[in-house]
């Protein structure tokens, strides 16, 4: 799944709306470790232009 939704934010991308939902609907899919590897890699991919969406998300308590 990790990789699906890898897949699925790169394609969204383009949109900022479109990228948080995304971004949101994907977490759930996911087991914690790969949340973590998510998280890494979206930092590393698109830190410098969604880095609010991506504090907002991943500073949640369930995925700190």
């Amino acid at each position: 799944m990790l990789e699906y939704v890898k897949l699925i934010l790169e394609k969204v991308s383009f949109d900022k709306k479109l990228f948080e939902k995304e971004l949101k609907k994907g977490l759930l899919t996911l087991v914690p470790d790969e949340v973590k590897q998510l998280k890494e890699w979206c930092y590393t991919k698109f830190g410098n232009i969604y880095r609010t969406i991506l504090n907002k998300i991943f500073n949640r308590p369930q995925f700190t």
